[in-house]
């Protein structure tokens, strides 16, 4: 039997972290299992006679902290001969990310399976799509005027603001009543010019910000949740988190089941889910982490689980 065939969407393999990256976890599965993979970057993907093409190069991967991959030397594809790609790019979701869905999308169309679904990437922007919950989340502004966003500070006391394309904690600020926030408001839009989301802010982040990972729609059993450190509020582990898992709670689960049909519906087969509390902060599409962590300090296999989807998809086309 043919070897199922996989190309991951990433940047470059050498710079990540072994330790907590989750496209290697997926990756090492799929060795397991005696899938070929191949890497590129969307730089190498290009659309040429109607086909779409990537300078690829066949990967071998290895759980280690120093000698993780080994790629082979850089090859021309036909994607559509592969028979499926992990879209895996971080953000920042701009216009280059934007067009590399669309040459997926053409892939997508010949027969290839994308994980996530191109178009529902495209649909799925990581700080809005929770607005499709309203009930879900904390009250949220999403403006670029900076005298509603101030009249939402003084409404709310303690508001969180953060631009809508960004990660890791990058350009998240807490901001209170009666402080001078006008520069500050006045830069992250840009003068008024860019949308920027305004939450209220959740004292209950002492607690975590949980990362709930879902597989077509069903949640992994156990959350991440990132402590912030000592004197900061963001619970991103880019900004200084500290992750320590912990079972599910009866309102994560509730969450998780109010927006699987939608996660199905859009073909979104990988996805974190961040809760604060009680509520939704931000829904992950583009290239959702925390698998190692999770493995690692409950003895799982989140990958298993996920290629064990994408297989039965496969097997159904």
């Amino acid at each position: 039997m043919k070897p199922i065939t996989l190309a991951v969407l990433m940047d470059d393999i050498a710079s990540i972290n072994p330790k907590k990256d989750s496209s290697l976890a997926m990756m090492l599965e799929a060795r397991r299992r005696n899938w070929d993979i191949y890497t590129f970057d969307s730089s190498d993907m290009f659309h040429l006679k109607g086909e779409v093409f990537a300078k690829a190069r066949k990967t071998l991967v290895a759980d280690s902290q120093s000698n993780w991959y080994e790629c082979e030397e850089a090859e021309i594809l036909q994607l559509k001969e592969i028979d499926v790609v992990f879209m895996r790019k971080d953000p920042p979701f701009d216009m280059d990310y934007i067009y590399a869905t669309y040459l997926l999308e053409q892939l997508e169309a010949s027969g290839v399976m994308v994980v996530n679904k191109p178009s529902s990437l495209r649909d799925a922007n990581e700080k809005l799509f929770a607005l499709n919950f309203p009930e879900l989340i904390p009250k949220t502004l999403v403006s670029s005027n900076n005298e509603k966003l101030s009249v939402f500070i003084n409404d709310n006391v303690d508001v969180v603001v953060k631009p809508l394309d960004g990660m890791g904690g990058t350009n998240i600020f807490k901001l209170k009543k009666g402080d001078d926030n006008e520069e500050l408001l006045l830069k992250l839009t840009n003068n008024g010019q860019r949308y920027i989301m305004a939450q209220e802010f959740l004292p209950e982040i002492k607690h975590g910000d949980k990362r709930i990972l879902l597989i077509n729609g069903k949640p992994v059993d156990y959350a991440l949740a990132r402590m912030p450190a000592e004197g900061n509020f963001k619970g991103n582990l880019a900004a200084g988190a500290i992750g320590v898992g912990q079972p599910l709670s009866e309102r994560d689960r509730f969450l998780c089941k109010q927006i699987a049909p939608t996660l199905i519906e859009k073909e979104l087969i990988f996805v974190g889910l961040d809760v604060i509390g009680d509520y939704i902060t931000e829904i992950n599409v583009t290239s959702p982490t925390c698998i190692r962590e999770l493995d690692s300090q409950f003895g799982l296999n989140i990958s298993s689980e996920l290629l064990d989807v994408v297989e039965e998809k496969l097997a159904l086309r």
